[in-house]
């Protein structure tokens, strides 16, 4: 467990939002949607309950004048809401962002790579957990062939983007993939992150015993690769990073079970329909929807959002337990992105 005053965590600032735009998917992942759960007639939110761009807009100008100068656009999958390019513009085009990314599995990526881009987008996250097609199609739960994702990736290159590759690692899953992986992507030049099986929400059959951790991923890594520890670039980055020697190609751990980052998370997290989270394992969240939507202006909204931040007490990473998979309820990853 990592130690540290509960009173610096409360003066830390938010520095980064993530923004689910929608909770609906195309794939039926054992990670965050699995198929046993989000069935083809699973209820999603009817579309009045989503954020309207205008209210994600408001939101994110508030948010901004309390610190946040990065935002990270999410899902569910987030190129299923529609007209997205206009969304992003309309965050791109606001003073105090200086970053902005999002996080997609990239079964859409091929038609929507160009106007996103020319929206200001510039940053891809791809989520893809296999190359072997059979094992992938498994995973994804529709039979999708990685083949598809990879020239999606290589598209999205080709228009500009800045690409990194997450993989979430599960035992008897897919750790016969690291090393593949890893060598595809060095080939690429593109940054890939090993990401520890996490229990977000609870439909996800998580166990201590399917976490294949960073010490591991190493261990698997290292007969083959030469890496090289890198310093952390900013405070609050989660990834630790790795270069292979001699190259700049990269890679990266976020360690959420073996190694929590409770201690300086700076993220802040607002779901679809407008609940505020302050951690990615919440079991509940702050609805700014009513206030929206009944005429509260920017100062009352401030001070809700400012209440709730200086409130937190999570720390859920340095206090997991076996036993907490099944006894504390946890909002679903489908729901409040990544």
């Amino acid at each position: 467990m990592n130690a540290y005053p509960l009173q610096d965590q409360l003066q830390r600032p938010i520095h980064d939002l993530r923004i689910s735009v929608t909770d609906r998917c195309n794939f039926r992942c054992t990670y965050c949607m699995p198929k046993e759960v989000f069935g083809d007639d699973y209820a999603f939110l009817p579309a009045s309950e989503l954020l309207t761009f205008e209210e994600i807009l408001r939101l994110t100008k508030l948010f901004i004048s309390l610190g946040v100068s990065k935002i990270r656009l999410t899902g569910g999958e987030p190129l299923m809401r529609r007209n997205l390019p206009e969304l992003v513009a309309g965050i791109g085009a606001t003073q105090g962002v200086e970053d902005m990314g999002l996080t997609t599995n990239g079964v859409l990526l091929g038609h929507q790579a160009v106007p996103l881009y020319a929206a200001g987008l510039r940053r891809l996250n791809v989520s893809l957990d296999a190359l072997e097609p059979e094992l992938f199609g498994r995973m994804n739960g529709r039979g999708y062939n990685p083949g598809t994702i990879l020239r999606h990736i290589d598209h999205a290159v080709e228009a500009g983007f800045e690409v990194k590759v997450n993989m979430v690692v599960q035992r008897g899953v897919n750790e016969s993939e690291i090393v593949p992986m890893a060598a595809y992507f060095k080939d690429k030049k593109i940054t890939l992150r090993f990401i520890e099986f996490m229990d977000a929400g609870n439909d996800n059959g998580w166990s201590y015993e399917k976490v294949v951790t960073k010490k591991e991923i190493l261990q698997r890594l290292q007969p083959t690769f030469e890496l090289e520890a890198l310093e952390h670039s900013y405070f609050g980055e989660v990834a630790q990073r790795y270069r292979y020697k001699g190259s700049q190609a990269q890679i990266g751990f976020i360690t959420s079970v073996s190694e929590s980052f409770c201690s300086s998370c700076t993220r802040a997290r607002l779901s679809s329909d407008g609940k505020l989270y302050t951690c990615l394992f919440a079991s509940n969240g702050f609805d700014l929807r009513p206030m929206l939507r009944s005429g509260a202006d920017d100062t009352s909204l401030l001070a809700a959002i400012k209440n709730v931040w200086e409130q937190r007490r999570d720390r859920y990473s340095d206090e997991r337990t076996e036993q907490t998979r099944t006894s504390r309820a946890k909002i679903g990853m489908s729901y409040i992105g990544g």
